[in-house]
């Protein structure tokens, strides 16, 4: 179907809440400014395999007082049986991720035996496309909101040119497909919660949304899937809200440091749940210990 348009100190935190036991509350943006270097991490030991995040600003960020949980992985793994990698940059959806060039910039470094985790959607429900007249806060971002093959074919607004925009589902299912054919492996994690509760006390999770269609791509492209959005939703449940507000760095969206440890350690425990997990080899003796998260 096509469619045309015109235009650190914080790991010991609750550790039970990682085994205890339908949408975001409001649109999953990132409120970040775009950022344009996602670093130059590079391989440390090039006779190692490589695990590769890639993501937006929930996983990478640069804002003062703010850190995302990607730059929190490597405690979890021993540098001397893998890199540790993380490529995610803020302001970037799927779509971007790929349009911008650095999905191809990291096919050109992969290797057989190299894993790639992957966490989006907190920027893929901005507009597919905007009217004139182009600012500060024009993105051009957003993806069609399902796992479907749909299409739409678009005059992108920043750029000039048609592009022809795709499903979220589709983006991933892409990450996933080009990274086997390379010999890596994939991941995929369903988005971090944001700090939203309902009357219930309960963290409003993306179940029948984002958290959906990432888990039906990873099944048909053959990826495993973390869902680190129900993961992480749990454990601020358990944790409570009073204990919960230190984790963030803003109104509700990017972590703290703090918060982007805790993340970091949810990421593990369902890395550490699949069967088999990829990076089992990789693992440090913290890794190790991380309790395997139990749906």
């Amino acid at each position: 179907m096509r469619r045309s348009l015109s235009v650190r100190s914080f790991l010991s935190l609750c550790l039970m809440a990682f085994t205890g036991a339908a949408g975001f509350a409001a649109e999953p943006l990132d409120d970040q400014p775009v950022e344009k270097d996602a670093g130059s991490q590079t391989r440390s030991n090039t006779t190692l395999p490589t695990f590769w995040i890639i993501g937006d600003s929930t996983v990478k960020v640069g804002t003062k007082g703010q850190r995302g949980w990607g730059d929190e992985l490597a405690p979890f793994f021993d540098p001397a049986k893998v890199n540790v990698i993380n490529r995610a940059i803020g302001g970037r959806s799927s779509r971007t991720f790929l349009t911008d060039g650095r999905w191809d910039a990291i096919l050109r470094e992969l290797r057989r035996g190299d894993v790639v985790i992957m966490q989006f959607g907190h920027n893929d429900a901005s507009p597919i496309n905007e009217e004139p007249p182009v600012n500060a806060s024009t993105r051009a971002r957003g993806v069609i909101r399902d796992n479907s093959d749909a299409s739409v074919d678009i005059i992108n607004i920043l750029t000039g040119k048609p592009e022809t925009v795709r499903s979220y589902g589709w983006y991933l299912r892409h990450f996933i497909t080009t990274a086997k054919e390379k010999g890596a492996s994939a991941i995929v994690c369903s988005p971090i919660p944001r700090k939203s509760w309902s009357k219930e006390g309960k963290i409003n999770r993306s179940t029948d949304s984002w958290t959906l269609w990432a888990k039906q791509a990873a099944g048909q492209a053959g990826a495993q899937f973390v869902d680190l959005n129900e993961i992480i939703a749990r454990a601020y449940e358990s944790l409570g809200q009073a204990a919960v507000e230190p984790l963030f760095g803003d109104r509700g969206t990017h972590t703290s440091p703090a918060g982007a440890a805790f993340n970091a350690k949810a990421v593990v425990s369902g890395l550490n749940g699949l069967s088999p997990n990829p990076v089992a080899f990789g693992l440090s003796e913290e890794g190790k210990k991380v309790p395997a998260f139990k749906p």
